[in-house]
Formats: structure tokens, C-alpha cells, sequence
């Protein structure tokens, strides 16, 4: 007789939707993931994140019609009904506010760039600008769920999981997907960061991003308690496997798998994350490229180094989150302060990633959830002008492998308000990305709850004008 096996009603449940649509392992199942559709240009992503949304205007967009238009109402044959914020739409009137900063033509390819960003304008012909960027949202909570993960609502995988359950790790010794969180200069009141936006969704748990602390332990009990032995350790994992395959055989856990995977990882990290965080290896030289602030922790500068660390060491996706840049006033002030955070140290993690002929097969994106406004919040010419949130048009770049170099891709009109010539949705951002990474958005998908889901949704498309 064959030994009964004990189901509570969750699992029963579970099975039986198992047996129901059997191609869920073929779809969905972590050790059967695809392999990529096309040769991959690149084999690693560093994804830089400005949480609050950049003002293009005043960094990569530049407007000389500005001086002219300002301290006009804006047109409606400009706006043209779009809806815009409630932080706003009681303001009496939409002033056009012109931007102090001084624009330059940089390197061969003459882009566009502002004096804010003096260290990354020396690589401006490495960069791939898209100035034409859209999203659907103008609020940040979906913004940021849109860019992330593909949908406004939460709950979806996002961009660095559906990477790390297509790619897998390059390494045992350290996950696939790592995030780290920056510390910025500007008013430390701004948009909360949830864990939604690396996370796993209905892909399975093991492929979420692993936050690295800036304070303490990177990784919460990373040193083992006093008195239990590495050697102790491993014994415990060894019968903890041995739980996990009886509790997936007769009450099909599935999740059991995922489970003993990460908690063996985490041993593993417990003897690869103390040498990966320590900087004191990295020659002095090469820290001063950085800027002072790389040697603390938790600091941009200190960020982008670790960052390269990580991939250097097999990491797949390495996203770094930068807050601080939501300005709706005193953005004469702020703007400079994060600015002068992240300016030098990406300069020189793009120099350093191509000196260690790293370059060639990582891609860097920087990019946030939407742009700002033309028009000032608040009272434009007044020290303490703002601007509003704006979905309509952004900037976000790429470089490295695969990329474009020195190109500029998109216009906005003369008031920087409207794409008027090739427009980039954040769908077809994240097709272009997928398709450097060796894979076709439309058939890199995943079943859940009868559905073939992928990142794009049921949008995107390549923008070949960015691809070398």
C-alpha cells in the first residue's frame, strides 16, 4: 500500500491547482527557467534609480526658448487638457519658470549637458540619452510601480527578479539581485522606498532582491550566535534539507525548495559579504576617483564602488536607489546638493568598469519614475520655486554593453512639455533592456492565475536606435 499522504487544506488546494494547469512547471518553476532567446550583449545590469524624479530641464533637456517664454502663463494649446497634480492645479496660474543653469555641448557627440553634472559630462559620449521618456502615471507610488515592475498596481515581479530568474546567479556565493540604498543631501522628508519594488511577486521567493544594509551588519545575522561552529551550521542546513524534501513530498510545499535554497545562500554569504564590503583592498587611487564620500558608508559614492564589487563577483543586477529628488520648492538649493552625490562617482564607475574591460558586457541604466514641469510650483523667479510632477516627458540614459554610444534619442517641444518626435514609453525602455540581455519581452513570460504574465504586460517595444 502506498503510505497516505497528509494535506492540510492550503496544500490540498495548491496541488490541486498544480494538477490543473500542469504547464505551470514548464512556465514557472525556478529550475526550469528560459534560456535567452538571442546572444546576450550583456551579462550584468547596474540600475541606477533617482527616486523623486530628476527635473530634465535643468540637467539633460536644454530650451533656450525658455529666456523667452518666462514668466508666461503656459499655453493651452501646450497642455492640451493633460491632467497635472493637485499640488498645482489650484495654483492661480502656470508660470513658466527658465532654467538658471548653464548648458554645454559636450564631448564629439555634442550632448546636451548642464554645469551640474560637469564629471559625467566627460562621458557623454558613452551615454545613449533618451529624452523623449514617458510613463502613465503622475503620481510616485505607481510611477515607481509602473517603471519597476511593469503595472501601476503592486504585487508584480520586478525588473531585477524576472533578471534573476531568467539569468540565475553567476555565483554560489551570492545572489543574483542586490539592492542598496543611498543616502542623499537634499530634505530628508521624501517618498517612502517598499521592499514591492524588488520583489518577487509570483515568481518564486528566492529571486527577490537582497537589501544590503548601510548600517550594522550588511545582512541581518550575518556572524553566527556565540558558541555554534561553522561546521555546527552546516550540519543544521544539512537536516533542514532533509525537512524541506519530506515536507515537499507529502504536503507538495513547493515554497520548501525556495526556502532551503536562500537559507543556504545566506551561509554562503556569511563568509563572501565581510570581504565584499570591505574597501580597504580597493587601491587609494582608485577610491579618490569616487569623491570623498566613498569612504562612507552608505553614501552614493560608497554605493556605486560596492555596486562594481558585486558585479565584478557574479551579482546579475545590481540596483541602486537615490532619493531626495521630489523638489517642489527650493529647487535652486536642493537640486545641486543631490547632484554633486551622484555626478562624480558614476563618472567614475563608468571609467573604472572600462579600465577592468567590464564595460563592454554590463549595461548601466539611470533613469527615475517620470520628469517635472515647465511651469514653477510655487512662485517662478522666487528663490523658492519648485516644479511639479510631470509624466508627459523625462530623460533616462544608458551605457555599456550593447549600447549606442553617444547618441540622443527623442525631442521634446521647444517648451520641453510634449514629445513631438520619437516617443519611449517606460514598456519599450524595459523591452530595449530585456533585449540586451538576450531575451524577447513578449516570450520571456511567466503563468500565474491562468495567464502568461511578463514584464511589458501587453505593451513595449525595442527602440533599435539605441542598440550599437
Amino acid at each position: 500500500m502506498h503510505e497516505p499522504v497528509n494535506l492540510d487544506r492550503r496544500s490540498f488546494l495548491q496541488r490541486a491547482a498544480a494538477g490543473a494547469a500542469a504547464t505551470w512547471w514548464w512556465h514557472g518553476a525556478s529550475d526550469r527557467a528560459p534560456v535567452p532567446h538571442r546572444t546576450p550583449r550583456a551579462a550584468r545590469v547596474l540600475y541606477l534609480h533617482m527616486v523623486g524624479a530628476p527635473s530634465q530641464l535643468d540637467l539633460f533637456d536644454h530650451k533656450p526658448a525658455l529666456r523667452r517664454w518666462h514668466g508666461q502663463d503656459l499655453p493651452d494649446s501646450v497642455r492640451q487638457g493633460q491632467r497635472i497634480t493637485t499640488m498645482t492645479s489650484d495654483q492661480a496660474r502656470l508660470v513658466i519658470q527658465a532654467t538658471n543653469r548653464v548648458f554645454a555641448q559636450r564631448g564629439r557627440c555634442g550632448a546636451w549637458m548642464s554645469d551640474l553634472l560637469p564629471y559625467l559630462a566627460q562621458c557623454a559620449d558613452e551615454l545613449a540619452i533618451v529624452r523623449s521618456m514617458q510613463t502613465d502615471a503622475i503620481n510616485h507610488e505607481p510611477a515607481l510601480n509602473l517603471v519597476q515592475t511593469g503595472h501601476e498596481l503592486p504585487g508584480r515581479p520586478s525588473f531585477g527578479a524576472w533578471l534573476a530568474w531568467a539569468l540565475g546567479a553567476a555565483t554560489r556565493e551570492l545572489p543574483a539581485f542586490v539592492v542598496l540604498h543611498s543616502s542623499w543631501s537634499g530634505p530628508k522628508q521624501d517618498q517612502a522606498l517598499y521592499s514591492r519594488l524588488w520583489g518577487a511577486g509570483f515568481l518564486p521567493a528566492e529571486h527577490q532582491g537582497v537589501l544590503l544594509r548601510s548600517e550594522g551588519d550588511p545582512v541581518l545575522f550575518l556572524r553566527d550566535p556565540d558558541g555554534v561552529s561553522r561546521q555546527a551550521r552546516a550540519r543544521q542546513l544539512a537536516t533542514m534539507a532533509e525537512l524541506h524534501t519530506v515536507a515537499q513530498q507529502r504536503f507538495g510545499d513547493a515554497s520548501s525548495t525556495a526556502r532551503q535554497r536562500q537559507a543556504e545562500l545566506a551561509f554562503r554569504m556569511q563568509a563572501a559579504v565581510p570581504e565584499l564590503v570591505d574597501l580597504s583592498a580597493e587601491p587609494e587611487a582608485v577610491k579618490a576617483r569616487y569623491g570623498p564620500d566613498v569612504h562612507t558608508r552608505g553614501t552614493f559614492a560608497n554605493n556605486i564602488l560596492l555596486a562594481r564589487r558585486l558585479l565584478e563577483r557574479g551579482v546579475r543586477c545590481v540596483q541602486i536607489y537615490h532619493r531626495g529628488w521630489d523638489q517642489h520648492k527650493n529647487l535652486e538649493h536642493d537640486l545641486p546638493l543631490q547632484c554633486r552625490d551622484i555626478d562624480q562617482p558614476i563618472a567614475a564607475l563608468l571609467g573604472d568598469l572600462r579600465q577592468r574591460g567590464l564595460l563592454d558586457d554590463t549595461l548601466v541604466v539611470w533613469t527615475s519614475e517620470f520628469g517635472r514641469t515647465v511651469y514653477a510650483q510655487g512662485v517662478a523667479g522666487d528663490a523658492g520655486y519648485g516644479r511639479d510632477h510631470h509624466p508627459r516627458c523625462f530623460v533616462t540614459w544608458l551605457a555599456g554593453a550593447g549600447v549606442r554610444a553617444g547618441v540622443q534619442h527623442g525631442e521634446t517641444d521647444e517648451l520641453g512639455y510634449n514629445v513631438v518626435r520619437n516617443a519611449v514609453h517606460v514598456h519599450d525602455l524595459n523591452a530595449t533592456l530585456l533585449w540586451l540581455l538576450g531575451f524577447d519581452h513578449e516570450r520571456l513570460t511567466f503563468r500565474h492565475e491562468g495567464r502568461d504574465h511578463r514584464l511589458t504586460d501587453v505593451h513595449g517595444k525595442v527602440v533599435p536606435a539605441l542598440l550599437a
